[in-house]
């Protein structure tokens, strides 16, 4: 059953358990899938449980329960990024989520947030989550920022990145296209 719910979202079929069977503290690496920033999380400190995008969750403590967080709202899941489907982590030990670029740490204290629907990485329990427009016509089309934000309401934390796989990947993509338009132009 759990491995059913980490294939819905997008974790492999399998998960690999690391146990020390040695005297002495022992120490395993873990890596980050492409560039940016791993966050560590005691979810002790955040209520035991935290809601991620479907592709956050790098490794956690022993014990800790990886399943899935359906979205309430019909909005979120036809226009949000990550759809109905994200996942949630319980438990009591630290967990490690990876995200693109720099992290933010935002505390809301009964406050709403509304920020692009890929940089959204994690909340806490007390965080209320749906996607709505950007706002008038004219800020949709060309406010560059796309057409749906991430609205967040309510008490908790919020982990926010700067730079989503899918728009660093465009980057690149881009950068790789005009280098070979300029190779192409200049007779090469």
């Amino acid at each position: 059953m759990g491995a059913g719910k980490r294939l819905l979202t997008g974790e492999s079929l399998f998960m690999t358990h690391f146990t020390n069977e040695g005297r002495g503290q022992q120490r395993v690496g873990f890596a980050a899938p492409y560039p940016g920033t791993v966050v560590p999380i005691d979810l002790a400190q955040v209520g035991g449980r935290l809601v991620c995008q479907k592709d956050a969750f790098l490794c956690a403590a022993h014990g800790t329960q990886i399943g899935i967080a359906f979205n309430k709202r019909i909005g979120a899941g036809f226009f949000g990024g990550e759809g109905f489907i994200l996942q949630k982590l319980e438990g009591d030990g630290l967990a490690f989520v990876h995200a693109g670029g720099t992290v933010i740490r935002k505390e809301l204290n009964n406050e709403t947030l509304r920020l692009d629907t890929g940089c959204l990485v994690a909340f806490t329990t007390g965080i209320d989550y749906d996607i709505g427009l950007a706002g008038g016509l004219k800020s949709m089309l060309f406010g560059g920022e796309g057409i749906l934000l991430a609205t967040l309401k309510g008490t908790g934390t919020v982990w926010i990145q700067s730079l989503p796989f899918s728009r660093l990947a465009e980057r690149i993509y881009e950068a790789t296209y005009k280098a070979r338009e300029e190779t192409r132009a200049g007779g090469q």
